[in-house]
């Protein structure tokens, strides 16, 4: 529980990105190791693609998503 005067932390959830948090954070991992950032805004991975993780380097942009559709693609010819 933050103390009194601390406001609660403001966190952003992004479906198809990283978790926004206002900082300073940090974040205890499942090896027990701990990061810390400093910054005002923190991206937290949640993709686990990031060469930085915890953080997040838009690693998840990189990859495409699968058609679900049917549909030609548009420049093909039909």
């Amino acid at each position: 529980m933050p103390k009194s005067s601390e406001r609660a932390r403001h966190v952003t959830v992004d479906p198809d990105g990283p978790l926004l948090v206002e900082g300073p954070v940090e974040v205890v991992g499942d090896d027990g190791a701990v990061c810390v950032s400093h910054r005002f805004t923190v991206a937290i991975c949640t993709c686990r693609r990031s060469r930085n993780y915890p953080w997040c380097d838009t690693s998840h942009r990189r990859r495409t998503k699968s058609r679900t559709d049917h549909a030609p693609a548009p420049d093909s010819e039909t």
